[in-house]
Parts: C-alpha cells; structure tokens; sequence
C-alpha cells in the first residue's frame, strides 16, 4: 500500500497582518522499494477581517495543508504518483 506525505515546505506572508499569500507544498509516495513525490504551491488572498482568519504564528501544518488540499485536488496529485514510474 502506498503512504503519503504532505508536508508544507515555506509559507509567504504579509506584513504586518500575518496572512499567508503563498504555500509551498511537498507530496512523497513511498511503497515497498519505490518512491515519487511532487512539490508545488498554491496562492490565497488573506482577510484579517474574515471570520476563521487563522494569523500566522497561531497557524499550524495541518491548517494549511487543509487550504492546500482545497486549492489542489489532493486525490489526483497521489494517484498521479502512484502511477508514476
């Protein structure tokens, strides 16, 4: 069975409203003897006034993983890599 990884690799902010502008991600597939990953970004347009506005130091990997995910088909990204030789 194939195991994945999310991991965010940098993330861009303003300043000094603390909203994340961009995220860079990393995805790696691991089965047995082989592997792939992938590595990408994804862009948002921060609300401080927005209900939910998470501020950056108050973010976590998993917070942004779920915006990646929402701007990234998250599915098609690993069966692209698990289809990959």
């Amino acid at each position: 069975m194939t195991e994945y990884t999310w991991t965010i690799a940098q993330l861009e902010r303003t300043l000094p409203e603390g909203g994340v502008v961009v995220a860079h991600w990393r995805v790696s597939a691991t089965d047995g003897d082989y592997s792939a990953s992938a590595y990408g970004t994804a862009g948002f347009t921060p609300d401080p006034e927005a209900e939910g506005f998470i501020p950056y130091d108050d973010l976590t990997e998993a917070d942004v993983l779920v915006w990646v995910w929402a701007s990234v088909d998250k599915d098609e990204t690993e069966a692209n890599l698990a289809s990959s030789d």
